[in-house]
């Protein structure tokens, strides 16, 4: 139906995706294909509508970047096609793993599968809003009373503060754990490990713990949907009981790669823009090794040959 339709591609393209993380979270339940997966309340024509028409909605206002405030679900049962289940329903909490959420003592449900998917789907964080110039607000109301809260879906509309400073800005979550009493060779192993499964940034710090012990600080940037399995990692191949998190804003720099030509041959370099301005070069050290191991020169000959290459192209 979607795909026949007129819908434009950017609606099309999300409207089944969405669509498509239901099928997989529904089909992991059942035990099943995502293909095989028959539709019940996600397949009426409301969810169908409400699903399409975000996507359209989205794309209509031009909006860039999703934010999407904490999640929070409530407490009890639910009746569906299959029974009844508590809340959050399972599909819902499969859909939203690796999101943090969180439950509220409301003896209702606030996000269904569909929601879950939504949000999922556009969701660049979730968290408290970032600093925004608000332009325009809308709101949801629905029809049941709440007795501790509104029944309120808001939608703020805005573009991100100048504070940012024309830098590219998103927010990541940190995870952090204390270890002293795991062998280094282990330690380093993990390091491997945790960048194998997407960490942005692994890293450890020297501290003193109880009892006057000499320990390490093992620190994980991630993306905020990764942090399931990061957490999963540390605890099946660490000796931590626990980890801390928070989630932290970035301000970064454009970039991309390019190789540039030296007397040593291509070299492929990082570069960092900010305002279509070249801020940053580093030459990849891989590149540089190679270069430096041909040519039979040093490292710091070949990187500070790339550095001037790339700060200065040639016309």
């Amino acid at each position: 139906m979607i795909g026949k339709s007129d819908l434009s591609e950017f609606v099309k393209k999300h409207a089944l995706s969405i669509f498509q993380r239901i099928a997989v979270a529904e089909g992991k339940i059942h035990g099943m294909p995502a293909a095989d997966v028959a539709f019940h309340e996600v397949g009426a024509l409301d969810s169908i509508a409400d699903i399409v028409l975000v996507c359209a909605g989205i794309e209509q206002l031009g909006i860039e970047k999703v934010f999407v405030s904490n999640l929070h679900d409530g407490t009890g049962w639910i009746e569906c096609a299959h029974g009844r289940f508590p809340i959050p329903a399972p599909a819902t909490l499969e859909i939203l793993s690796g999101i943090p959420i969180k439950q509220i003592d409301e003896p209702f449900e606030f996000i269904t599968p569909t929601g879950a998917a939504i949000v999922a789907e556009f969701g660049a964080s979730f968290g408290p809003m970032p600093r925004i110039k608000v332009e325009k607000i809308g709101y949801g109301i629905g029809s049941r009373k709440l007795p501790n809260r509104p029944n309120a879906l808001r939608a703020v509309l805005g573009e991100l503060d100048e504070q940012s400073g024309g830098y590219e800005t998103d927010t990541i979550s940190r995870i952090e754990t204390n270890i002293d009493d795991m062998s280094p060779e282990i330690t380093g192993a993990v390091m491997d490990k945790l960048f194998a499964v997407g960490a942005l940034d692994v890293f450890f710090t020297s501290i003193q713990m109880k009892k006057n012990r000499p320990a390490v600080q093992l620190t994980v940037l991630c993306e905020n949907a990764d942090v399931t399995k990061i957490a999963d990692l540390i605890f099946s191949e660490t000796t931590s009981f626990g980890v801390r998190m928070d989630q932290m804003n970035r301000l970064k720099l454009e970039r991309k790669f390019e190789d540039v030509k030296t007397e040593y041959g291509e070299i492929s370099v990082k570069l960092g823009f900010k305002g279509g301005k070249v801020i940053q070069v580093a030459p990849e050290y891989e590149s540089v090794r190679v270069a430096a191991e041909k040519k039979g020169v040093s490292l710091r000959v070949v990187y500070e040959a790339a550095q001037k290459a790339a700060s200065n192209p040639a016309p």
